[in-house]
């Protein structure tokens, strides 16, 4: 036997009219033609109502566990509120009342990311700005690739939302809805591109030497002087691209080789300054959440960016150099930050 349907808005309405006539629930479930069990169930439920909150009086939080939790808050800057109170044996706080004892002496961040750096790495680094620390770095061409997708980098679509107003709606796609690959670079207080990468195009040696040839070389490089070949340093990071044999070879066809070729020491973008660059572009074509719809669009958007940097600009992350290596000896090694 199929079950029966719950009673309709109609069917309650008029059980109260009933009820409030002076009617037993046997007569009212004769009258609707129902089960007197479903009507009796309905007058219980509606005659027992809700139960009363009762407010448990709050913890008063001392001078001394506020030291505590201060102190807590420092060694472990990426738990929740709950686990530094439990670790300072502090109960009984709710948690807004623990949110707010927080904000007052901490503020929510994202943890920085950056590549692990052992004893090798920071050896290499040390050596690195040893032997470039009398360069004279407005010489040089900082290059690298950066990759851009229609949605932008998670958390940055967020924002001040009225009292009242809804929060705008956000297209949901996998791996950001897919990506263009971007190549640039900057010398002095001139940007070189940015060049866009074939989409499909996965860059190994030959790929990224060929990218080169008809991008860099043809387009720009092959423009200058030969006084400005002669002294230009041309760096890059260590992808396997990049640092192949392949690629060392074809480079030192080009005339670029020994002194011209910057050796990079391993897991150091903070110390490639077009990494600011990056920064300053993805701000821009992602500022207020912005999302695009295809990938000639976020191209056009990067293009719009790049255009609008200031050369002024780009000679202050050159002329940065000089003190990044000072850093990085300062800290024997170790990461500087960007």
């Amino acid at each position: 036997m199929g079950q029966k349907k719950d009673l309709t808005g109609s069917e309650k309405s008029k059980i109260v009219r009933y009820l409030a006539e002076g009617c037993s629930s046997l007569k009212i479930a004769k009258l609707l033609k129902r089960d007197h069990r479903t009507i009796k169930h309905f007058i219980q439920n509606s005659q027992q109502g809700r139960k009363k909150r009762v407010e448990k009086p709050r913890r008063k939080i001392t001078a001394h566990e506020l030291r505590k939790v201060k102190r807590a808050t420092a060694k472990m800057p990426l738990a929740t509120s709950l686990a530094i109170f439990q670790s300072c044996n502090i109960t009984g706080v709710p948690k807004s009342t623990r949110c707010a004892i927080l904000r007052d002496m901490a503020k929510v961040r994202k943890a920085e990311r950056r590549p692990p750096l052992n004893k090798t790495h920071k050896l290499k680094r040390q050596d690195w700005a040893k032997k470039y620390l009398k360069t004279d770095f407005s010489k040089v061409l900082w290059t690298d690739e950066m990759r851009v997708s229609l949605d932008g980098p998670d958390g940055w679509a967020c924002g001040w939302i009225g009292k009242g107003q809804r929060a705008p709606v956000r297209l949901r796609r996998q791996q950001g809805g897919g990506g263009v690959l971007v190549w640039a670079g900057i010398i002095k207080g001139e940007l070189v591109g940015p060049f866009r990468v074939e989409d499909g195009v996965k860059l190994n040696s030959q790929s990224y030497c060929q990218f080169l040839e008809d991008t860099f070389f043809k387009q720009w490089y092959r423009k200058k002087s030969a006084s400005f070949k002669k002294n230009m340093i041309f760096m890059q990071d260590n992808a396997p691209s990049h640092a192949s044999k392949y690629s060392t070879a074809w480079l030192a066809r080009k005339g670029i080789k020994e002194e011209k070729l910057m050796t990079w020491p391993p897991c150091s973008p903070d110390l490639n300054p077009i990494e600011n660059l990056w920064s300053i572009i993805k701000c821009e074509i992602y500022k207020e959440g912005k999302q695009y719809t295809s990938l000639n669009s976020v191209w056009e958007a990067v293009v719009a960016a790049a255009r609008n940097v200031d050369g002024k600009q780009i000679k202050t992350l050159t002329e940065s150099m000089d003190g990044r290596l000072l850093s990085v000896l300062a800290k024997k090694g170790g990461y500087i930050g960007r």
